[in-house]
């Protein structure tokens, strides 16, 4: 049977929120100590489960996927001193240049992500070549039925005024190559991250990702 994400870690979160401060964070260590094994245990499992259908997510270690809890809070205005949510990288983000995955759990917030987050710019320069030279393949990636039903689009939060240097100002994949981030999003409901059969959901969802991965990761093969 696979592990479940359990209503006390949910309600931890909750409690954090509300208590975001040091004090209460340390009177309430039990509580963390116990979410947080509780969702390694559950990652354990996704992993396992996602590795029957990409290889490389076999070799991630759970609690190095895992997030910190504690914010960095040294150049910003918002001091709080924990994050509200347990964030797990399934070889997106923590530095990776590859496409990924990424898991949220948050109260009210959570949600499944793949692609690339922010690369640097020499990687964004060759995944904007890829999408280019290959921009009908691209499109038929993000056209495919089950994966526009869960993803209607790419996020586009950051996004560049102008057509970036390197490509032609007519280049009929220019909306694309103005993102710094090639990422797609999956909203979930609470009851959706509590669910029993979670991990077996996650995974599908996950797997519809894999071929946006494999089109970004092919220029570094």
């Amino acid at each position: 049977m696979s592990a479940t994400i359990s209503t006390k870690t949910f309600d931890f979160l909750k409690k954090l929120s509300k208590n975001n401060n040091r004090d209460w964070f340390n009177e309430n260590k039990n509580l963390y100590t116990e979410s947080q094994e509780n969702v390694i245990e559950f990652l354990e499992d996704l992993i396992e489960e996602m590795a029957d259908f990409d290889n490389d997510i076999a070799k991630i270690d759970a609690k190095k996927a895992l997030f910190r809890i504690y914010r960095d809070t040294r150049f910003s205005k918002d001091k709080i001193p924990y994050k509200t949510n347990f964030g797990a990288s399934l070889g997106i983000g923590k530095g990776s240049q590859k496409g990924g995955y990424y898991l949220h759990m948050e109260p009210g917030k959570s949600f499944l992500a793949g692609g690339i987050y922010m690369p640097e710019s020499s990687t964004l320069k060759e995944v904007r070549k890829e999408i280019s030279l290959y921009g009908d393949e691209f499109i038929k990636i993000l056209n495919n039925k089950e994966f526009k039903k869960h993803f209607p689009e790419l996020v586009q939060n950051d996004k560049l005024k102008k057509i970036p240097q390197g490509f032609e100002k007519e280049d009929p994949m220019g909306e694309y190559l103005k993102l710094k981030s090639f990422i797609v999003m999956y909203q979930m409901k609470d009851e959706a991250v509590l669910d029993k059969n979670a991990i077996k959901e996650f995974t599908k969802i996950f797997k519809l990702m894999k071929p946006l991965n494999d089109f970004l990761n092919t220029p570094f093969q």
